[in-house]
């Protein structure tokens, strides 16, 4: 596991799955999973570089809120202009106002944390 730490204590760390498949995830301080990554990477590099494309490019990304799969709660996610979910909730929610705030936290902790995250020698 590989972290980048932004300003305010969050950090993205970067896993690996028991396929051999690289994933990133936003956690913060107190150890919340805030984000995670919509697809999983054959190598470490390109999840750096998936995760480097969102930073850099969220402003340009859809997003929104919507039901789970099962339809029992909440989650927002982000997708590219393919339709692909490039980053999602790290939870599902009960309320669609909690996941609509959750959602509208992760956009401004984009903007406020890729810097840190991305220029973090860690990575």
């Amino acid at each position: 596991m590989t972290k980048g730490t932004g300003v305010s204590g969050t950090r993205c760390l970067v896993d690996i799955g028991s396929d051999g498949r690289y994933g990133w995830r936003i956690v913060a301080q107190n150890g919340r999973v805030v984000a995670r990554s919509g697809q999983w990477s054959a190598d470490h590099a390109a999840c750096r570089a998936a995760f480097a494309a969102l930073c850099a490019g969220h402003a340009e990304l859809g997003g929104g809120v919507q039901h789970t799969p099962a339809g029992t709660g909440w989650i927002w996610l982000l997708r590219d202009a393919q339709g692909r979910t490039v980053a999602l909730s790290g939870r599902a929610y009960e309320r669609h106002s909690t996941c609509r705030s959750a959602y509208d936290r992760f956009r401004a902790l984009l903007v406020a944390e890729a810097p840190g995250w991305l220029s973090t020698a860690l990575w």
